[in-house]
């Protein structure tokens, strides 16, 4: 239970739902009010969807392309810490922000703003270190997502009364843990390479 809800809270974290409330509000932009709810449950139904299907086949693919537990725990740390870092320390120029004048269908809202590939490489990671317990990961899976999912599915709202400083200020926090989380993983990954 300890451990699903560790893998749980990590992949809300490197999912960032607070950090692309602004993402999503422009990517609707253009889309009709009264269709926006309806895309955004499409959207978030499909993320959950890859990033089921990703935990389930995304391990079998790395072991496909011989890739060593070692090395996909030091990557996977490098990743999230460049995303955290990024989380931190935004700039105008490492933008995932998208010009979209029509109304989005899988990209960006379901992948890569959702199920991006920072989620990708964290299910990877985790179902490579404990592959029989895929059961308690994919219930983390879903217990990251709905959370997530209700956070942006209210982007209008919460964008609304909690205003950009707040939901800056919650990004900053959220990128400050995840760095740790990245900085255990790449040590860690380290480590068992030079005690193979």
């Amino acid at each position: 239970m300890r451990e699903m809800l560790s893998a749980s809270f990590t992949l809300f974290l490197v999912m960032d739902p607070l950090g692309n409330i602004p993402l999503f509000l422009a990517a609707l932009h253009h889309v009709d009010p009264k269709r926006r709810q309806r895309v955004l449950a499409r959207e978030l139904s499909i993320a959950l969807v890859i990033m089921v299907g990703f935990l389930l086949i995304g391990g079998k693919l790395l072991a496909i392309l011989h890739v060593t537990q070692e090395a996909l725990a030091a990557a996977g740390g490098l990743i999230l810490l460049l995303i955290a870092v990024r989380m931190m320390f935004p700039t105008p120029e490492h933008s995932l922000r998208e010009r979209l004048f029509d109304e989005p269908f899988i990209v960006p809202l379901a992948v890569p703003y959702t199920a991006g590939p920072s989620v990708l490489a964290t299910e990877v990671i985790m179902i490579n270190q404990n592959p029989a317990h895929w059961p308690l990961l994919l219930a983390a899976v879903v217990l990251a997502w709905l959370p997530c999912a209700l956070i942006l599915y209210s982007s209008g709202w919460l964008h609304h009364w909690l205003g950009e400083r707040f939901l800056t200020a919650i990004e900053r926090l959220m990128g400050m843990i995840l760095i740790i989380v990245a900085v255990q993983m790449l040590l860690g990954g380290v480590k068992d390479f030079f005690l193979m």
